[in-house]
């Protein structure tokens, strides 16, 4: 698949220093590019590159004045990494979305309805009452169970797992190894000390422009729904729990645990490694350091870290403390030989 300097030029809304009738066909790194690629050029650190680079053409930034000649076409645009990310995201459409039809075996179950220019995988299933949107790509060895609704432009990754009644909206991506709708950790204890299983009877709603991690486990909730909010970004390895509300454009790392009926608000920020209890409330634009722990309510915009976590700051002065201990340690015994000295010359 290739492309005139022209037309990237024009998706991009940069203008082509060169020839504008040049092709591409790939993406590469502008210390790596080949002949029929193009790379980027924003860190000043790669700057030697662009004058000894096989690309055929650079994206560089409006405020970029080379100080050697440049055998490669330029892009100019207001932003080069901007520009470049974008490039990016237009090329990994072309490639994930050019997918279509439906490969054998797969499993259909009644009522099912599918949307036009969808593509099913190999070994995919399919069950009763299931809407999928059009232009969803569904790669093989996929479960989907019944009643799910599948909004457009939504790519499931191989070995998804997606149990009944989940909705998910449009433009989200799931990736390999998911379950979206498990049973949340609901048991009751015995007077014999044994456990009963609470039925987890809720589902999972997944709105708009959402991207969630391989191997990342949604729970369904007791009752209701868990509510994955518009353009959440989940991590690879995370745990969401049973009725977890996670509102807008809260980003999560990997190896995240987020405990039943627990809320996050709008525009969090939640580190690696991060654990955040039940029944929790964190304001909007809450920022968890990693490996912290979480037992209590924050109000917006708090940046916290810690086990148990607290406000940064305070945090990092801790810190600070806690490596000077040895040495206050040392300080203190010093002293009380020194006041034990002077006592027994008493």
């Amino acid at each position: 698949m290739e492309f005139s300097l022209q037309q990237i030029a024009h998706i991009l809304g940069g203008k082509v220093q060169g020839d504008e009738n040049l092709k591409i066909n790939n993406l590469g790194k502008i210390q790596e590019a080949k002949s029929g690629e193009i790379a980027f050029l924003s860190n000043l650190k790669y700057e030697p590159f662009i004058y000894t680079t096989n690309a055929t053409a650079v994206i560089v930034g409006e405020d970029f004045v080379p100080k050697q000649p440049i055998n490669a076409a330029l892009i100019i645009v207001k932003d080069a990494y901007t520009a470049f990310s974008l490039l990016l995201e237009e090329y990994h459409k072309i490639i994930t979305f050019a997918k279509k039809g439906i490969e054998q075996p797969v499993f259909l179950g009644e009522n099912t309805q599918i949307g036009d220019e969808i593509y099913l995988g190999a070994f995919t299933y399919v069950g009763n009452k299931t809407q999928i949107g059009e232009n969803c790509k569904i790669y093989p060895q996929t479960y989907i169970g019944d009643n799910v609704k599948i909004g457009k432009n939504t790519i499931i990754y191989a070995g998804a797992k997606i149990y009944s009644d989940t909705i998910i909206g449009e433009n989200c991506i799931i990736h390999s190894g998911a379950v979206i709708g498990s049973d949340g950790f609901g048991f009751a204890p015995q007077p014999d000390g044994s456990y009963k299983t609470i039925p987890q009877i809720g589902n999972v709603i997944i709105e708009n422009n959402v991207s969630i991690g391989a191997n990342t486990v949604i729970d369904c909730a007791t009752m209701g729904s868990t509510l994955i909010c518009e353009g959440v970004k989940l991590d690879n390895l995370i745990q969401i729990a049973h009725n977890v509300i996670l509102r807008k454009n809260t980003v999560v790392a990997a190896q995240t645990g987020i405990s039943g009926s627990t809320e996050l608000g709008e525009n969090c920020v939640i580190a690696g490694q991060v654990g955040i209890s039940g029944h929790l409330k964190l304001g909007n634009r809450t920022s968890v350091g990693a490996q912290s722990g979480v037992g209590k309510d924050t109000e917006d915009g708090k940046n916290i870290q810690g086990y148990p976590a607290f406000e940064i700051m305070k945090f990092q002065r801790s810190t600070a403390l806690f490596r000077k201990l040895p040495d206050i340690q040392k300080q203190i015994n010093d002293i009380e030989k020194k006041l034990n000295n002077f006592t027994n010359g008493l």
